[in-house]
């Protein structure tokens, strides 16, 4: 990857979590997410239907797969949708590093890698290229409607 975009959030303690949220369910526009977080939760990532805590582990950083791996995987690999509650405990302090193409790889077409692909296996996905992915992700709210964007680039139902 040649271009990556660091982020800083800080969630301060709210004394009614029960009436907030931190931030909606999304999945990220990334290849790949990089986080590192303090240790007061507050992230879940939703695994069969339900919300499950991700507890925080002192000086590890927690990776996220995005929607263009998942779009490159023809959905070998899932992007991880996620929230963060707001909690009475804290403040929450996380720096994401979001990892996407830079630099002339902008301008490629991204697509189901060829390998990945065969008769029982057909792409799932459209060839497109980064400014016109990222800026469909922009338009439609960042993905932080609770909605993927991946939708918006299939060619065919799933099996």
């Amino acid at each position: 990857m040649e271009s990556k975009t660091m982020v800083g959030h800080y969630y301060p303690i709210c004394p009614e979590p029960e009436l907030t949220l931190g931030t909606i369910n999304h999945s990220d526009a990334a290849f790949l997410t990089l986080l590192l977080q303090n240790n007061h939760g507050g992230l879940q990532v939703r695994q069969h239907n339900q919300w499950v805590d991700v507890s925080p582990v002192p000086g590890a950083i927690l990776a996220n797969i995005g929607d263009l791996m998942q779009l490159v995987s023809n959905n070998k690999f899932k992007s991880a949708e996620h929230r963060v509650l707001a909690r009475r405990a804290g403040p929450r302090v996380s720096v994401a590093c979001f990892l996407f193409p830079g630099g002339t790889r902008k301008a490629s077409p991204y697509g189901p890698i060829e390998e990945l692909l065969d008769e029982d296996n057909p792409p799932l996905y459209k060839e497109t290229r980064f400014p016109e992915y990222f800026a469909y992700y922009l338009s439609s709210g960042n993905g932080l409607n609770g909605e993927s964007v991946l939708p918006h680039f299939r060619v065919s139902e799933p099996k």
